[in-house]
């Protein structure tokens, strides 16, 4: 049930949405150098790196880390990235990796392949054995701001919880912090 309801809103939301990536794709173009999309690596299903994509908001040569990890993550953004990850537009190309299977709309964010304290910490709690999301229980409980414990933690209680009608609430929370711009420090 859980896959066709994701494989239905993904279709729905390419189509309503297909102006508004051309747009992205094409400002991004304009504004810097190298692809629209960075295909990123990234750890899913028991442990295995599939290619995530997103919309570019850092410049090419940009360390691959996650940002919190970088001495001045800002000094890498594009013209635009700092735009589009406020409002985490940079995000809509994972409706792709819903359609291929690799992702689901909830489930915890799936961690960079170099990240090894978090893929850990996860395997140690059975999280490895989640679909990575778009969103998560973690993400409306504080995204940026949480300890790689705390995310953990919150991610072992979406793992007891999940349901269709807890990821329907985890959706509704996600686009009230996307609107007013909560917990993101990037």
């Amino acid at each position: 049930m859980k896959r066709f309801f994701e494989l239905l809103l993904a279709i729905l939301l390419i189509i309503s949405l297909i102006i508004l990536m051309l747009g992205i794709a094409i400002v991004i173009k304009l504004t810097s150098k190298g692809p629209v999309l960075y295909w990123s690596d990234r750890v899913g299903v028991d442990n295995k790196i599939f290619k995530m994509p997103k919309f570019r908001s850092m410049r090419i040569g940009t360390p691959s880390l996650a940002s919190h990890l970088m001495a001045d993550p800002a000094s890498f953004v594009t013209p635009v990235g700092a735009f589009l990850r406020r409002l985490s537009l940079d995000e809509l190309p994972q409706l792709y990796s819903i359609l291929t299977g690799d992702m689901s709309f909830v489930g915890p964010r799936p961690a960079l392949f170099n990240q090894e304290d978090l893929i850990k910490l996860r395997a140690d709690n059975g999280i490895l054995s989640l679909k990575p999301g778009i969103t998560g229980w973690a993400q409306v409980n504080g995204r940026d701001d949480l300890s790689i414990i705390k995310k953990v933690d919150f991610e072992k209680e979406y793992l007891e919880k999940r349901s269709l009608p807890f990821d329907l609430y985890i959706i509704w929370l996600t686009l009230k912090k996307v609107i007013y711009r909560d917990g993101v420090s990037h």
